[in-house]
């Protein structure tokens, strides 16, 4: 069995000081399939994305939170494509980001994959102050989820975020083991700031 035991050897190398749970976050894919996350866990986590900013305060972020061994989570899981499948029936917990991109009188909210983008951040961090670790998927079938779960048109599923503690690297295939292990590299903040300082 082949545990990443240092995780500090995955800490983000950062140009400026971070807060803790920014230095520590990655996205593993290697998860223990036993552990389990605490209900009360699972609402801090989903209380922080709560608190999200939003445009207008609309707050148009929903989840489906799909706990392993629920109907919910082999729905989500089925929904998956290529390599996601390989891995993530091995997370604690699947949860499905959906944007409320249309309000109740037929309105476009043009932020609201943005804020939900925000919202997940938000999720992320906490869940990583929390001991977990996440990873945000875009590999599935929407319109599937969409309809699996009977969502209303004005609802838009956006990712999938893998919820759970680490575990084994031997359970992935020989090229996401490599995946899992490889350097953690970021473009320079001067690469990514356009204009100003």
């Amino acid at each position: 069995m082949t545990l990443i035991t240092d995780v500090t050897s995955r800490n983000a190398q950062t140009e400026a000081p971070l807060i803790t749970p920014l230095v520590e976050r990655w996205s593993p894919r290697a998860y223990d399939p036993t552990a389990e996350v605490d209900p009360a866990v699972i609402r801090t986590i989903l209380e922080a994305a709560r608190w999200a900013p939003s445009a207008n305060n609309t707050q148009p972020w929903r989840f489906i939170v799909a706990r392993r061994g629920s109907d919910a989570f082999t729905t989500v899981h089925d929904a998956m494509a290529g390599f996601n499948k390989a891995w993530a029936d091995s997370a604690a917990v699947l949860i499905v980001n959906v944007a409320e991109i249309i309000d109740t009188e037929g309105e476009a909210r043009p932020w609201a994959r943005y804020d939900l983008g925000q919202a997940v951040a938000h999720l992320t961090v906490q869940a990583q102050h929390e001991g977990l670790h996440t990873h945000q998927l875009g590999g599935f079938d929407a319109a599937r989820l969409h309809a699996e779960f009977d969502l209303d048109a004005r609802f838009e599923v956006v990712s999938i975020t893998a919820i759970g503690v680490l575990g084994d690297l031997d359970t992935l295939p020989d090229v996401l083991r490599e995946r899992e292990v490889a350097p953690r590299l970021r473009k320079p903040l001067e690469e990514l700031v356009l204009a100003g300082e």
